[in-house]
Parts: structure tokens; sequence; C-alpha cells
């Protein structure tokens, strides 16, 4: 999973712009755009994007996981 991109698509629905939500995070735009471009990103800023966007962005990684589990079951 690309969590980058995960971030970028809850961005735009939610119907914020990258500077407002970088805004809230505290960080420059630039930071921002950089963020979205990796493929994973510390558990803090997770959770505070998360509260940002409203969005539990570990329940993508917790779907990731139990779909691996079904897979090795199998």
């Amino acid at each position: 999973m690309d969590i980058g991109n995960e971030i970028k698509k809850r961005i735009e629905e939610s119907g914020l712009t990258v500077v407002e939500v970088s805004r809230q995070l505290g960080c420059h735009r630039t930071n921002m755009y950089n963020l979205i471009n990796k493929p994973s990103i510390d558990t803090q800023t997770l959770m505070r994007l998360s509260r940002i966007l409203k969005f539990d962005f570990f329940s993508l990684y917790s779907k990731e996981l139990h779909e691996r589990e079904l897979q090795d079951e199998q």
C-alpha cells in the first residue's frame, strides 16, 4: 500500500487544499507534497492526518494485514 496516495485521495475527497492541511499539520506546503510522495510515514504524523481528514488511515493497514493473513491461510 502506498499511504501517500491514500492521503492525497482523502485530501481531494475532503474538499480541503494541500495548503489548508499542511497549515493544520503545522508544516510547509512543500513538506506536505513530500509527505504525499512517500510510500510510508511515521505513525504520529499519520495520527494527526487521520484527525485532520477525519479518516482512520490505520484501518487501511489493518485491512491489508487481514487480507495477507487470509492469503497465507490458503
